[in-house]
């Protein structure tokens, strides 16, 4: 994570919001580029990066893009009311028929498990997930066809409750330009999107990832976001003791299994 843009203790909510739409202003100005571009799902974590860019850079220079996909209607009014909110542009990309299509077009779990010659019930397992992550990946590659299109940079909305243990699809809603959240913790998010003026309806609604109808984040995850948080911080302070073990072994877990998410692909170097 970028160390650089870690806040301090004694940063207030209002500075926190401040010095992250300077440092979104200051990487557009860089770039050369002309807009940021981000995927507004109607959760609160895009809620408060759109809203963030648009104190730096202007609302006409944040495009919101919005991609259901099969998607619960409340993610698509929500997303509508964010985006009226910082009066921001938006486009509307259904991608529920590509993802139905490119669903129905690659191999079955036995079509697998037949060119391994393995036991299908392996390959079964992993089907949900496997579903699950197209679409974020057909949201990423969305981004940046639009992008492309508009001289855009594209931002990540992941935060660091989410990012520490791995809680984000690897070259989906990972593939991005910027992570101008990704070093604050949920609730940290959620006193900015009250400091900026979040809709309240967006702030309270359930996470959710929006993977399958009915998902949301705390029951896939199996714990809340204040117990995440809580146990996050004190493996980072180095004080466990109050922690409750069962949940302490699950995040560790969790944060030892994706720790490839959050390194460099391993590249061969020759001798």
């Amino acid at each position: 994570m970028d160390t650089a843009t870690q806040p301090s203790q004694s940063t207030s909510v209002s500075e926190l919001a401040t010095s992250i739409s300077d440092w979104l202003r200051e990487h557009l100005e860089n770039s050369g580029a002309e807009r940021f571009v981000v995927g507004l799902s109607g959760g609160i974590d895009s809620a408060v990066v759109a809203g963030l860019a648009a104190r730096g850079v202007g609302n006409d220079k944040v495009l919101g893009v919005m991609m259901p996909s099969a998607s619960n209607p409340d993610d698509l009014e929500s997303a509508k009311k964010v985006a009226a909110a910082f009066g921001l542009p938006t486009l509307l990309v259904d991608l529920s028929a590509v993802t139905t299509s490119l669903l129905s077009t690659l191999p079955t779990p036995e079509e697998v498990a037949s060119a391994l010659n393995i036991d299908a019930s392996a390959a079964k397992e992993g089907q949900q997930l496997a579903n699950a992550n197209v679409k974020p990946r057909l949201r990423m590659t969305t981004l940046y066809y639009i992008a492309n299109l508009c001289r855009g940079i594209v931002l990540g909305t992941g935060n660091k409750s989410e990012a520490m243990i791995g809680y984000f699809t690897k070259y989906g809603d990972g593939g991005v330009d910027l992570k101008p959240i990704v070093n604050l913790y949920k609730h940290q998010v959620r006193a900015i999107a009250r400091e900026i003026g979040v809709p309240a309806s967006v702030i309270e609604r359930p996470p959710s990832a929006g993977l399958w109808q009915g998902q949301t984040d705390e029951d896939e995850i199996g714990i809340t976001y204040a117990e995440l948080d809580r146990t996050l911080i004190a493996i980072e302070s180095g004080n466990t003791e109050d922690v409750d073990p069962s949940v302490l072994a699950k995040v560790t877990a969790m944060i030892a299994s994706s720790q490839h998410k959050r390194e460099p692909v391993p590249e061969y170097v020759p001798d």
